[in-house]
């Protein structure tokens, strides 16, 4: 396998310990799995660590494991995932931390150690109801003040709870219950059998 990664897997293993509960590697890259008690030591270390040096948060997201893949999953529901860059050593890692309360996930805002993560934390607190601790402004950022729930959750209804719409007789926007009907659309498929110079 390639150098750079032997190194980098090695940099990791040696920098956190036991703080990561698992490395993986797939197509080329590295992701690696914290507990949400050690969460922010360990991105504390990702930062600071001579042979490391993640300069720069790329990416935070939330994920709902929730019948994940289709098929039932055994586990704690609620992760966050970053993406990590290292400027002086170009090597990047992914980092999973798992909320340990389904009901109330919560992890540790690294905020303080990547101020960019600000919005992409609000933007998991938003989607995925994710409470980041410490975060100095944990607010919605892309639904609306009075929505009501986290839409990138599976059990979120499709059509969601509330419709919003201008009411000219009132002359402001109004909230009331979804109107829509639910309706299935089946897509149509090309079934030529030479389509795109295929054949």
């Amino acid at each position: 396998m390639s150098t750079k990664l032997d190194q980098l897997e090695s940099a990791l293993q040696s920098a956190l310990g036991d703080a990561a509960r698992e490395i993986v590697r797939d197509r080329g890259e590295i992701t690696v799995t914290v507990g949400p008690a050690r969460y922010l030591d360990a991105m504390r270390t990702l930062h600071d660590h001579a042979a490391l040096r993640f300069e720069q948060l790329t990416d935070l997201c939330g994920i709902d494991y929730a019948q994940w893949k289709n098929r039932p999953w055994d586990g704690p529901r609620f992760a966050v995932v970053v993406h990590l860059l290292s400027v002086a050593h170009n090597h990047r890692v992914r980092v999973r931390v798992f909320a340990p309360d389904d009901e109330l996930p919560m992890v540790a805002s690294v905020t303080p150690i990547w101020s960019g993560a600000n919005w992409f934390e609000r933007e998991a607190f938003d989607l995925y109801g994710i409470v980041f601790d410490g975060h100095d402004d944990l607010r919605r950022i892309l639904t609306d003040y009075g929505f009501i729930g986290h839409p990138m959750r599976k059990d979120f209804p499709v059509s969601g709870h509330v419709e919003m719409r201008y009411d000219a007789e009132s002359r402001r926007v109004i909230y009331q219950p979804v109107t829509i009907e639910p309706r299935e659309i089946t897509p149509r498929v090309v079934r030529e059998d030479h389509y795109g110079g295929l054949h």
